[in-house]
């Protein structure tokens, strides 16, 4: 999957729009625009900003996955538990633990 394909896909599951998001990272609704349809890519500087605002890494954001690094559902797992409230991690965390121990079971 492209940058501008994954970065389109996290402005849809945040319910965000291109110009929030722009003014958010103080950058031109242009230049973000042409990032989600693929025209440009991001600097570095600019990538890793990306990155912060949606608690993924940059590897997520460029498809990349090195072949120690996890999966792209295994991001998406990482990506869900940091969105979560503190609070609600150990819930998160214990359905889980629940998950695994019924499908070893079966």
């Amino acid at each position: 999957m492209r940058f501008g394909d994954i970065l389109r896909e996290l402005l849809e599951e945040r319910e965000l729009t291109q110009k929030q998001l722009a003014a958010d990272l103080h950058l031109a609704s242009s230049t973000l625009g042409n990032y989600i349809r693929n025209i440009r890519e991001p600097d570095y500087r600019t990538l890793r900003s990306i990155a912060d605002y949606f608690g993924v890494s940059t590897d997520y954001l460029l498809d990349h996955h090195p072949r120690s690094a996890g999966t792209h559902a295994e991001d998406a797992v990482l990506e869900l538990f940091r969105a979560l409230p503190e609070e609600q991690r150990e819930l998160y965390l214990e359905q889980g633990r629940l998950l695994l121990r019924h499908s070893r079971r079966n």
